[in-house]
C-alpha cells in the first residue's frame, strides 16, 4: 500500500506524463495514489490476454477443429494489440511477468512494484483459465502451452527464451517507459507474436509468457514441462535487457522523450 510519503512525493520532471497523454487517473506513472487502478488494468488485461490465447486451442478441441491453427496465433497477438490501445497509458499494458521484470531490469520501473504486477497478472490469468474450464472443460489441455511429443524440455525452453528474448527487444524498442502505448508499440509487439508463433506454436505454443501458462497449468492439472515456460522467458528478457545495453547503453535519458524520437539513445 503507498505510504502518505509515496503518494505526495514530487515527481521528477523527466518522469512527468506528457500533457498530451495526462487524465485524472494517468496523469504521472510513477505516482503511487492511482497505483490500484493499474494493478486492476493489469489483472484485466491478462484475463483478455489468456481468453484469447487459451481459449483458441480450448474452442478449436470442443468444435473438433474450427479453429485452425493460424488463427489461434493470431488471436492474442490481436488482443494484444487492442489492449495496448485501451488501456497502454493506464497500466503501460505489461500482461506478463516476464516484461515487467524485463523493465525493471532496464531501469524504467521500480522493483517495488514488480510483486503487485505480477501478481495481478497471474490472478488475470486464473481467472481465465477458470472461465474456460467452466464453459467447455478440461478440453484441448486447457490451452496449456506444452511442448511437442518428442521435443524435448531443454528444447522448450531455449525456443521460449529466444522467442522472449526478442519479443522483449521489441518492447523495449518501441514502449515508452515501462508502458506500451501508442501505435508503434501496439502494431510492432502484436506483429512479432503472430509472427514467433506462425513458426514456434506448433512446438512449443509460443507462449513467451509466465502468467499465459501458468494459469491453464494450474487450473487444468497439466503439469508437463511447465518450468520450461517459466524460466525460458524470464531468462529471455534478461538477455534482451543487456541487448538494450549493448545497443543503446544505460537508460540515462528520459524514456519518455525517448520513445518519442525526441532524444537519440536509450
Amino acid at each position: 500500500m503507498p505510504t502518505s510519503a509515496d503518494r505526495f512525493q514530487p515527481v521528477p520532471m523527466h518522469l512527468r506524463e506528457p500533457a498530451s497523454l495526462q487524465t485524472p487517473w494517468t496523469r504521472n506513472f510513477n505516482d503511487l495514489s492511482y497505483e490500484w487502478r493499474r494493478i486492476f488494468a493489469e489483472m484485466l488485461g491478462t484475463f483478455l490476454l489468456v481468453l484469447v490465447a487459451a481459449g483458441a486451442p480450448v474452442v478449436d478441441a470442443w468444435s473438433h477443429g474450427q479453429v485452425p491453427l493460424d488463427a489461434q496465433v493470431v488471436a492474442p497477438a490481436l488482443m494484444v494489440m487492442a489492449i495496448i490501445y485501451f488501456m497502454g497509458t493506464i497500466s503501460g499494458a505489461h500482461l506478463n511477468p516476464a516484461v515487467s521484470i524485463s523493465f525493471a531490469l532496464r531501469g524504467h520501473f521500480p522493483w517495488r512494484r514488480v510483486p503487485a504486477y505480477v501478481t495481478a497478472q497471474l490472478i488475470g490469468s486464473l481467472l481465465a483459465a477458470s472461465f474456460l474450464l467452466a464453459m467447455f472443460g478440461n478440453v484441448g489441455n486447457l490451452g496449456s502451452t506444452l511442448p511437442r511429443p518428442g521435443f524435448a524440455w531443454w528444447q522448450a525452453a531455449l525456443i521460449e527464451m529466444v522467442l522472449t528474448a526478442g519479443l522483449v527487444s521489441v518492447i523495449l524498442g518501441t514502449a515508452s517507459g515501462a508502458r506500451n502505448i501508442g501505435a508503434n508499440a501496439a502494431l510492432a509487439v502484436a506483429g512479432y507474436i503472430a509472427l514467433a508463433g506462425l513458426w514456434a506454436a506448433p512446438v512449443t505454443g509460443a507462449s513467451m509468457n509466465p502468467a499465459r501458462s501458468l494459469g491453464p497449468v494450474i487450473i487444468g492439472a497439466h503439469w508437463d514441462d511447465w518450468w520450461a515456460y517459466v524460466v525460458g522467458p524470464v531468462v529471455g528478457g534478461a538477455i534482451a535487457v543487456a541487448v538494450a545495453w549493448v545497443l543503446r547503453g544505460p537508460p540515462s535519458k528520459p524514456a519518455d522523450l525517448v520513445a518519442r524520437g525526441l532524444l537519440p539513445g536509450a
